[in-house]
C-alpha cells in the first residue's frame, strides 16, 4: 500500500520537468496523505487539476468510502466494480517526486518510515484513477486512486507492494491507453531510499524535514535503526 507521498517541486520546475501546467496555487508538499487533495493530470492536454485522494465511485452514498480505497491492485482493476469502469474511461496521472513505507522494525519495535526517491532525482508519475462524485448539492467531488503492483527488489525489503510509476515519456501513453505493460514494478536500480524521521506519521506533518534522510543519535534525534 502506498499511504503517503511527495511532490517537492516549484511551480517552473513541475512545468519544466514533466510538461504539466499547474494551478498558480501549488505549493510544494512532502508528505501528502489520504483525504487530502493533491495535483491530478486527467486529459492529454497535461493540465492539472486538484483531486482529493481516496476515489469516491459515482454509485457511493457517501465519500467516506474513499478513504478505504487510496490504493487499487493493478492485477484485478478490470474485476472490481469500482474501479472497471474509470480503468476504462477515467486514467490520471499523480506527479510525485518520492513517497514513503513503513518497515517493521525486528523484536517488535515499531516501524521505521522510509523515503524511495529516484537515484536521478527527478519527478515522475504514479498510475492512477480518477472519479467525479455528485455532491448533494450539485458540486462536483473529484477524486482519485494510486494503482500498486508487485514490489521490485528494493521496495520488497520494506512491503508487499509499491506504487506503479511512470517516467515522464510514458505518462501520456498511460493517459491514451490502459496498457498492462505499463503496471510494472519500476526498476529496482534506479531507486533509492532512506530511513526519515517519524514526523511523517501525521498526516499534518509537513515540510522539507519529514523526507530528510535521518541522522545518527545527536542529543534529541530519533535513534537510527537498523534496517535489514
Amino acid at each position: 500500500m502506498c499511504g503517503r507521498f511527495i511532490l517537492s517541486l516549484q511551480l517552473d520546475e513541475i512545468r519544466e520537468a514533466l510538461g504539466v501546467q499547474t494551478p498558480p496555487d501549488w505549493l510544494p508538499r512532502y508528505n501528502i496523505a489520504p483525504s487530502q487533495p493533491a495535483l491530478t493530470v486527467r486529459a492529454a492536454d497535461m493540465q492539472a487539476l486538484w483531486m482529493r485522494w481516496g476515489l469516491v465511485p459515482g454509485w457511493a452514498k457517501d465519500p467516506a468510502i474513499g478513504a478505504r480505497m487510496i490504493n487499487a491492485r493493478a492485477e484485478t482493476l478490470a474485476e472490481k466494480p469500482a474501479f472497471r469502469q474509470a480503468l476504462a474511461r477515467r486514467r490520471c496521472l499523480v506527479p510525485a517526486s518520492g513517497f514513503y513505507e513503513w518497515k517493521k522494525l525486528p523484536g517488535g519495535r515499531g516501524t521505521q518510515p522510509m523515503c524511495f526517491t529516484l537515484k536521478d532525482g527527478k519527478p515522475f508519475f504514479f498510475a492512477g484513477l480518477w472519479e467525479n462524485w455528485r455532491q448533494p448539492d450539485g458540486a462536483d467531488y473529484l477524486s482519485f486512486t494510486l494503482i500498486t503492483c508487485a514490489p521490485n527488489s528494493l521496495v520488497a525489503h520494506i512491503h508487499d507492494r509499491m506504487p506503479v510509476m511512470l517516467k515522464p515519456e510514458q505518462g501520456l501513453a498511460w493517459l491514451q491507453a490502459p496498457e498492462p505493460a505499463l503496471l510494472a514494478p519500476f526498476p529496482a536500480d534506479e531507486m533509492q531510499m532512506h530511513p526519515v524521521s517519524k514526523r511523517v506519521n501525521s498526516p499534518e506533518a509537513e515540510g522539507a524535514e519529514c523526507a530528510a534522510v535521518l541522522r545518527g543519535q545527536a542529543a534529541g534525534a530519533e535513534e537510527q535503526p537498523r534496517l535489514f
